[in-house]
């Protein structure tokens, strides 16, 4: 069994894998205070409430955004389980050929989302992660990874609109009844919400326009599943899409 991590800005999503197969999930949230022996105890307990025996574990793979917190947790999983986890990095084989002007600036959570994108879908692919940023990559028909864009996320656009704000709430993601809101709280989210959907729509739009051809577009993170059945392009959303990147990275790499 693998132990697959993904470290966000947000949260941290620990799966333990059979293969490509997610058999148990939970999210921990980021805190770049805590040390790797307290990021080991919520290890423990993860394993525990799930009832999974340390000694079934015979990998380890860490995805971090957050620089400061990849050395600590990943002497978290050595602590918590024996194991040494690889770091998706420098030097470890992705499957993915990445053409952008400096391949080493790349996101480990991109990549890792291309990775499990390839391993599902047919090229040429637009991946939209929607997080704490909202990013979008784009794979040409050889799947090759030749950018993408990068916004900030829904949440933190409304956050940040709260706080900029005197008299705007902070306020839940929920999509609203109508476009046009007749009070204040539905109108935010009209914007949140709905705004975040007509820009991928326009965003898919133009991006196949560059392309000259149409792709398959996967989104995955926290927001996806409440903002892309709102667009009127069709996208295809895929949670797990990260943890089974990084298992086929795994495996890529995993000593014969």
């Amino acid at each position: 069994m693998l132990l697959a991590v993904d470290i966000g800005n947000t949260h941290i999503c620990l799966g333990c894998m059979r293969g490509l197969e997610i058999v148990r999930m939970a999210r921990l949230t980021t805190n770049k205070l805590k040390t790797d022996f307290e990021y080991a105890s919520d290890l423990r307990h993860f394993f525990d409430f799930y009832d999974i025996e340390v000694s079934a574990l015979d990998g380890a793979i860490v995805s971090s955004v957050v620089p400061p917190l990849t050395n600590a947790f990943s002497g978290a999983v050595k602590l918590a389980t024996g194991v040494t986890p690889m770091i998706l990095g420098k030097g470890v084989r992705t499957g993915v050929n990445i053409l952008i002007d400096d391949p080493a600036q790349t996101g480990a959570d991109l990549v890792a989302a291309a990775a499990g994108a390839l391993k599902l879908y047919a090229p040429p692919l637009i991946i939209i992660d929607m997080g704490t940023a909202t990013t979008i990559s784009v794979l040409n028909k050889q799947g090759s990874f030749i950018g993408g864009t990068i916004g900030p996320g829904v949440a933190l656009g409304l956050a940040a609109l709260s706080s900029g704000t005197s008299q705007l709430p902070n306020i839940s993601l929920e999509a609203p009844a109508k476009v046009i809101g007749t009070n204040t709280v539905d109108s935010m989210r009209s914007g949140a919400v709905l705004g975040a959907a007509a820009m991928l729509d326009g965003m898919i739009e133009r991006i196949e326009a560059e392309l000259g051809q149409s792709a398959t577009v996967v989104a995955t993170g926290g927001i996806a599943s409440s903002v892309c059945p709102l667009c009127r392009r069709e996208i295809l959303v895929n949670d797990d899409l990260l943890l089974t990147g990084l298992a086929a990275i795994f495996e890529k790499n995993r000593k014969k």
